[in-house]
């Protein structure tokens, strides 16, 4: 029987999209132009947070000073001048968004994108027409791990009951933000973090195709 109430919340970089090493190489070569040295590896951990809270840690320049609001603008178009093109959705995406919408599933994204990025992200997964609301860097005061962008998003949904949303995401910051919402955590491990290190999701599914392959676990009964 077909659950109306049930909600999915997708992170989109590294869950529905193979983008975290492309990030990290633009956060990495743009800061470079700076006259900053940064490890590639270093930065890669940190990709799943917003630019508000990567920046300081890596460089301790603050996001909302006059340097750091230059090097994340500069950051913002090298990635979609350098990488944007080059990324593509992991396999499955989309049929795992038509499932779950024949299922009832309301849909959603909340990603530390900013709002152009996340729409052209969202048209290179290819489910753009499949998502109900998308919440984005522009609509929260604080990245993830922090849960305000999970907020914004079930905000845009209306009246949703917490006990039957799920975040989807790639990191331990996305499942660090689901708990601090209030809503359930699931990881993938396609973007790079292991199973171990994605510790606190109530379910771990390789990808988009692993999580189609095996839906009905995936949904709340």
């Amino acid at each position: 029987m077909k659950d109306q109430g049930q909600v999915m919340v997708f992170d989109v970089d590294g869950t529905l999209v193979d983008s975290n090493d492309a990030h990290a190489l633009a956060w990495v070569e743009t800061l470079r132009q700076f006259g900053i040295k940064a490890e590639v590896r270093v930065v890669r951990r940190l990709i799943g947070m917003g630019g508000d809270k990567l920046l300081p840690t890596v460089t301790g320049i603050a996001a909302d000073s006059d340097r750091g609001k230059q090097i994340a603008k500069q950051r913002s178009a090298y990635f979609r001048q350098t990488y944007m093109e080059r990324i593509r959705p992991f396999a499955g995406t989309r049929a795992l968004f038509t499932a779950l919408r024949n299922r009832d599933v309301r849909l959603a994204v909340a990603s530390s994108s900013d709002e152009d990025d996340l729409a052209r992200l969202l048209d290179i997964a290819e489910v753009a027409d499949l998502i109900e609301r998308r919440a984005s860097a522009d609509d929260a005061e604080r990245s993830k791990p922090d849960p305000d962008i999970i907020h914004a998003a079930l905000a845009r949904l209306g009246k949703v009951d917490r006990e039957k949303v799920s975040m989807v995401g790639d990191t331990p910051y996305d499942v660090e933000a689901a708990r601090k919402a209030g809503v359930r955590p699931i990881a993938f491990r396609c973007g790079g973090w292991s199973g171990l290190e994605l510790t606190g999701a109530v379910l771990t599914f390789d990808g988009p195709a692993d999580m189609l392959a095996r839906l009905d676990l995936a949904l709340i009964s």
